[in-house]
């Protein structure tokens, strides 16, 4: 045998050596615990045939504690490049199989590379994370290379789409760069996320709580806001991941793919002529809107158990990507409050970083009262949205399909927040408030001074009647041009698709600035 075949004998054996990663029976336990191994989500997730590796051969530096004798090529993490339906991206994933996925000095350095590779050419970074956390031996050598990602997340936040995958523990400081990407992703049962562990909770506070209840992928969805999506299975989480992807721009200066739109532009949809019920206090169902008007009928909605008082998510307009927002009168009656204040805002700005056109869909009865909002800050949280809607400078279009009360409507894309073209079905209510609460306050004085019980009622009856009369409706905003068409319902798809269209060469640029100071 020649040198040469020798050498490249030599590079198979280390290259088989590096995908076994902390060797067979860690990969074993892995897959005893219903876990995928690192490569394996890679292989899931990429185009096949498509990954380019990084560093394969990279091993740890370190020598305290006899950590010295035991080394690994790839240090713990998987680290290259490859395609989601043909479009380029980065990707790291963590290989818990190598001690216990803990971040080494080198491993952010790998995790850095990437990072710096994917903002240089412009083009998403996917991290999967399943780590223990700071690998202790490095001990400050960890925490720099943990906050070497921070900045990193930092500086490509509004520049390339970052998302998050978490199939496996990720605690302590590991939990700062998933809360610093765009979008969050957790797998049932397997994943979890907390600064601090169950451990360190009763010993500091004396509170008995387990994993799953405090960081698992069900608390973070409905709770906390964390994660913005959810899978049943790692498989299913990748599709997710890929599927997300379709409805994103490499980054900040390109557009979102058009896909062949196969969906009439011009379908009717009678049923919507119908969907809004006669009793205003009644609910209805937004996502049958949504589902109705879109391509396909296909929605991909984010956060979606987390203040579903408000629904986001993205959808296409004639193969054109765009974000939805919409109240859901189903939940609250779509009332805003903290957390859809937060959700919403956060979703808007994504959208405007990224070119993303906002389509909002209105019905908004105001903003939800009561001592705790107020102590939780509802003030400060409700103008997040207000700004994230009058910072946007992307393509905005609002149709308002039943109330629209208050600093609630101003706050909901309105014409005076810059919207671009504002519509309104008939049975759009507009107002200060709701008319029962109207005239309360308008003819208190008058109805005080009417002493028999059944001639009040009467009265307040009648004015409730007159003031739906004269505000209940689109007409008065329409007169003074902040409506710009009162629109068929069931026409909502095609006047939306031509909005769009005209607003494809919005020009709108905010005042030069270092940055805006966001109401956090």
């Amino acid at each position: 045998m020649s040198v040469n075949q020798e050498k490249i004998k030599e590079l198979v054996a280390l290259r088989e050596k590096a995908k076994l990663g902390g060797g067979q029976k860690r990969i074993d336990s892995q897959h005893a615990k219903g876990k995928l191994t690192a490569r394996e989500r890679i292989d899931l997730l990429l185009d096949e045939g498509s990954f380019e590796e990084f560093d394969m051969f990279v091993t740890h530096r370190c020598t305290n504690f006899g950590i010295e004798k035991e080394s690994y090529y790839g240090d713990g993490v998987v680290t290259g490049y490859g395609t989601i339906d043909g479009r380029l991206v980065y990707v790291f994933s963590q290989d818990f199989t190598v001690f216990g996925g803990s971040l080494s000095e080198t491993f952010a350095a790998k995790i850095c590379k990437v990072m710096d590779m994917a903002m240089k050419n412009g083009a998403p970074v996917i991290g999967i994370n399943d780590s223990g956390g700071a690998r202790i031996q490095e001990a400050v050598n960890a925490l720099s290379g943990y906050t070497e990602i921070f900045q990193r997340n930092i500086m490509a936040s509004g520049v390339i789409p970052q998302i998050s995958a978490i199939f496996g523990p990720c605690a302590g400081g590991a939990v700062y760069s998933p809360a610093l990407t765009d979008f969050i992703l957790m797998n049932k049962g397997t994943s979890y996320m907390f600064v601090t562990g169950p451990k360190v909770v009763k010993t500091v506070t004396g509170e008995e709580v387990t994993q799953e209840q405090l960081g698992g992928a069900s608390m973070h969805s409905t709770k906390s806001g964390v994660a913005h999506f959810v899978s049943e299975t790692e498989e299913e989480g990748m599709a997710m991941i890929r599927k997300l992807l379709s409805y994103l721009p490499q980054n900040n200066l390109e557009d979102a793919p058009l896909a062949v739109c196969t969906d009439d532009i011009d379908r009717i949809e009678d049923a919507l002529n119908e969907i809004i019920p006669d009793n205003p206090n009644k609910p209805y169902d937004v996502l049958d809107v949504i589902h109705a008007i879109v391509d396909n009928r296909e929605f991909l909605e984010s956060q979606r158990t987390f203040a579903p008082n408000i629904v986001t998510g993205f959808a296409r307009f004639n193969g054109q990507s765009v974000g939805i927002i919409a109240n859901q009168p189903k939940y609250y009656a779509g009332v805003l409050d903290i957390n859809a204040s937060r959700k919403a805002a956060r979703f808007v700005r994504f959208c405007d970083a990224f070119n993303i056109p906002i389509v909002t869909l209105v019905d908004v009865p105001g903003f939800l009262p009561g001592t705790a909002q107020e102590y939780g800050g509802i003030i400060t949280h409700g103008a997040k949205l207000l700004f994230a809607y009058g910072e946007a400078t992307v393509p905005k279009v609002t149709v308002i399909l039943r109330k629209a009360y208050g600093g609630a409507y101003c706050v909901m894309s309105s014409k005076h927040l810059r919207g671009d073209l504002n519509y309104a079905w008939p049975t759009a209510e507009i107002a200060v408030m709701g008319a029962q609460g109207a005239v309360e306050v308008l003819m208190a004085k008058e109805a005080k001074a009417i002493g028999d019980d059944a001639e009040r009622a009467k009265f307040l009856a009648e004015k409730e009647e007159e003031y739906r009369t004269k505000f209940a409706n689109p007409y008065v905003a329409a007169k003074y041009g902040y409506i710009d068409d009162v629109i068929e319902p069931r026409n909502t798809r095609f006047r939306i698709i031509r909005a769009l269209q005209s607003l494809v060469t919005k020009k709108v640029v905010n005042p030069p600035k270092k940055h805006s100071n966001i109401p956090l």
